[in-house]
């Protein structure tokens, strides 16, 4: 997706010359070509995230179209204040990308990992939440977003979807309904491959109906629904690969599939 990031975003920065993006001291070098062609509205602001928010609330109150780019942890948890009063409380307009999240830079430990984003920004009234599963679901939003005058936060994965995907039914069942949230829905499909389930595609952090069971990836229950399979609600205190962490998390497929088979089938779950 990060790709897609820097191809998506250099579109912009040529069709709309509002458009001015920040970097937290990331994605430098993805972006050396944009930093060349628009010098003026392209900025490396560094490890100053607080600020980068700020800088980027007063480029939106100009008439500007501010995008602002770093690792999740560093954008929403350091910075959460200048989200909510900055954007949030002045109804400004801004578009803030993240990468980094649940725990993609595994080997760099809990200071890298942001599983709590997406619940964290749910609190901030008139926050758009996009988490897509394919680099192509990105291009899309962004450029069909980027513009629209509320804080939108768009959450990148380091895994995908081998294929793009619309919102909506993608496997039709009887005897249970699973919603995939974003990156996860390979697993899901492979998972419930014999399973007789709907299967429901989601790219946004609405909250899921309470009969489905939802498989996100972030902290189990950001979406509300009590059957949820996500990261779980401690510390990751290890290190290791996303893989490793994936396993940790009761993330692999066979792990999912075997909780999701708890739900369905033993009513303790239920």
């Amino acid at each position: 997706m990060r790709k897609q990031l820097v191809k998506t975003v250099t579109k912009l920065l040529e069709d709309d010359p509002r458009v001015v993006l920040l970097l937290g001291d990331i994605g430098v070098y993805g972006f050396r070509e944009a930093f060349e062609k628009f010098p003026e509205r392209v900025y490396n602001i560094g490890i100053l995230e607080q600020a980068s928010v700020g800088v980027a609330a007063g480029l939106a109150i100009e008439g500007m179209v501010p995008i602002f780019h770093t690792i999740a942890p560093f954008l929403v948890e350091r910075a959460l204040e200048q989200l909510k009063i900055d954007f949030g409380y002045q109804g400004l307009g801004g578009n803030f990308i993240s990468v980094g999240g649940s725990y993609d830079y595994a080997k760099l430990g809990c200071t890298h990992h942001c599983p709590g984003d997406v619940q964290i920004l749910k609190t901030v009234p008139g926050t758009q939440i996009f988490i897509p599963g394919h680099p192509e679901e990105f291009n899309s939003a962004l450029l069909r977003e980027y513009d629209n005058g509320k804080l939108n936060y768009f959450r990148l994965s380091e895994t995908s979807n081998a294929t793009y995907h619309l919102d909506g039914i993608v496997k039709h069942g009887k005897e249970g309904f699973v919603l995939a949230i974003g990156p996860m829905l390979d697993r899901v499909l492979d998972a419930c491959k014999d399973l007789d389930v709907t299967i429901e595609y989601s790219t946004n952090a609405e909250d899921a109906p309470s009969d489905a069971i939802v498989v996100e990836p972030f902290y189990q229950g950001t979406l509300g629904s009590p059957k949820s399979i996500g990261v779980p609600r401690r510390f990751i205190t290890r290190y290791g690969t996303v893989s490793e962490l994936d396993k940790h998390c009761g993330l692999t497929t066979n792990q999912i599939r075997e909780t999701i088979k708890g739900f369905l089938y033993e009513p303790n779950n239920l």
